[in-house]
């Protein structure tokens, strides 16, 4: 008897392409960013390579690019004022972002409570963010002159001998970091909208758990909002690192030279002063990748620590 073969059967359906309303929706949906893309490539990711090859040359603008290879970063190493505008930048990082993630905690909390008048005041807080940086700079020396100063009047009010904001190294990144709370509205803004929502039977229960106010705000209103605190932190933390308008306006503008300027003398200056004024492109170059290196390092860093510390509610489901 002759052997039957069953036929063979494949349990996989053949697959199929894209159907032609697919195809054409994807085609629409890349032309639609294709100016984004465009943009990004020609403005954004060009530059950014160009830079790393520029890092690696002697450039001064006029002549042609001549490739020196490490000498750049190796200039920088041994550079006292790089790695002055570096500790200057660190330093300024450090007490500026606490005190504005703290203060557009606070705010935000206020603002949860203002019932009614809640819309005006976001817009009174948001409103400062929309002032340019340069005007921040010239309301720096207005406000913190030592001499004539309102805040050092104001403080004469009470007794108290106001320092010289503005010519005091010591005092110079204090009073930046005070003039930075002046845009703390975007961080407040960001912040309550985080607050409202926060479930509103987790602060029942802490109450009947007899929690106060304060006990509530520690253990269920900050935990719950940990996500929105760590992106200001992060955004802030990039934005500090960056300093360079108000400083500059307020220190360096205008042929502006005081012995203080030391003080005042932040890694993006520095880099502005080497690549514009001095012409010294690719040493220039070196100093932003320094500066990319650090702020992805930090970033980084601020990212491990969040697996501990920032709860995301989608993630306990």
């Amino acid at each position: 008897m002759a052997a039957t073969v069953a036929p063979t059967r494949t349990d996989a359906a053949p697959r199929r392409g894209l159907s032609a309303s697919a195809r054409h929706e994807r085609r629409a949906g890349l032309a639609f960013i294709s100016p984004w893309i465009i943009g990004f490539v020609v403005f954004t990711a060009w530059p950014i390579l160009y830079s790393a090859y520029l890092s690696l040359t002697d450039y001064d603008v006029v002549h042609d690019p001549a490739f020196v290879g490490l000498d750049n970063y190796r200039e920088l190493a041994a550079d006292p004022r790089a790695r002055l505008a570096l500790w200057n930048t660190l330093v300024y990082t450090v007490l500026q972002v606490p005190a504005y993630v703290l203060t557009a905690l606070v705010l935000a909390l206020l603002l949860e409570r203002a019932g009614r008048a809640g819309g005006f005041f976001r817009t009174a807080f948001f409103v400062p963010k929309m002032t340019p940086p340069v005007a921040v700079g010239v309301l720096l020396l207005l406000l913190f002159n030592g001499s004539y100063g309102v805040v050092n009047q104001v403080l004469g009010w009470f007794g108290i001998q106001g320092p010289s904001w503005t010519t005091d190294p010591a005092w110079i990144k204090p009073g930046l970091v005070l003039v930075s709370l002046w845009s703390v509205g975007a961080a407040v803004v960001i912040l309550l909208a985080a607050l409202q929502e926060v479930p509103t039977e987790l602060h029942d229960a802490a109450r009947v758990d007899g929690a106060g106010y304060w006990r509530r705000t520690r253990t269920v209103t900050v935990p719950m909002i940990s996500g929105a605190l760590f992106f200001v932190v992060v955004v802030n933390t990039i934005a500090a690192f960056q300093m360079f308008t108000e400083a500059y306006t307020a220190f360096f503008g205008a042929g502006n030279s005081t012995y203080a300027n030391d003080g005042a003398l932040f890694y993006v200056i520095y880099l502005f002063q080497e690549g514009f004024e001095e012409l010294h492109m690719g040493y220039a170059s070196a100093l932003a990748w320094l500066l990319f290196v650090v702020i992805m390092a930090v970033t980084l860093v601020q990212l491990v620590v969040s697996r501990r510390l920032v709860y995301y509610e989608a993630e306990q489901r």
